[in-house]
């Protein structure tokens, strides 16, 4: 029997995720621990800065106006799907990354790059050298869930897009059968903070979303 998977990316991006799962034949279950909502930014001089940094397409879609003041910056994007984003939004993207923020990073340098503008969300790790300035322009908030709400992963497999919703899921997983689940986990780092108790735990080949895919596909037979 093929499990479903457990979905708990926030929209808008969780249907880019759904979608990529049914083409694969899976049916996803939707569950969404946090909600995207904008905070209100002042736009910094572009002056001060030669280069964008996005690591989620969340901070494009919630800048608003304010970003036109920063179209002028080559960008330098964390995964194709934020990359992608940026394009429509009418940015130049000088380069896609994988492995996170502190190779994109590293990668903007040399190319000359030193004075990095990141657009980012209240929840993050500390910047890297190399980036100058960090704007919040969005915040992940929780959604309230009771433990019951997860019974229907039971038995399934759980896909974890960061270390924040995987340890939202843990915190959550008081009245189900852990042992049961399979967790497909975007990292390393995601898989150390879904804890113990799982009947499996694995991890993408690469950090993106069609890898996560691809290792849910595997955990669902």
């Amino acid at each position: 029997m093929t499990r479903r998977v457990a979905v708990f990316r926030p929209a808008p991006g969780n249907r880019a995720t759904v979608a990529a799962l049914e083409q694969v034949g899976l049916a996803a279950i939707v569950l969404p621990l946090f909600e995207v909502l904008p905070i209100a930014w002042p736009p910094p001089d572009p002056a001060l800065h030669d280069a964008l940094l996005l690591t989620s397409a969340n901070a494009v879609r919630c800048a608003g106006p304010g970003l036109g003041a920063l179209a002028g910056l080559p960008v330098f994007a964390v995964g194709e799907a934020t990359a992608q984003v940026a394009r429509d939004a009418g940015l130049d993207v000088a380069a896609t990354g994988s492995d996170g923020i502190a190779a994109i990073v590293r990668l903007a340098a040399t190319r000359g790059k030193h004075r990095l503008l990141h657009l980012a969300g209240r929840d993050r790790a500390a910047a890297p050298a190399g980036v100058a300035t960090v704007v919040t322009v969005y915040e992940s908030r929780e959604i309230a869930r009771a433990p019951d709400d997860l019974l229907p992963i039971e038995g399934q497999v759980a896909m974890l897009h960061s270390p924040r919703a995987a340890r939202r899921l843990a915190a959550l997983a008081s009245s189900i059968d852990r042992a049961s689940i399979r967790l497909a986990a975007l990292s390393l780092a995601v898989a150390e903070a879904a804890g113990a108790g799982w009947g499996e735990v694995a991890v993408a080949a690469t950090r993106d979303d069609a890898a996560l895919v691809a290792l849910a596909r595997r955990l669902a037979d």
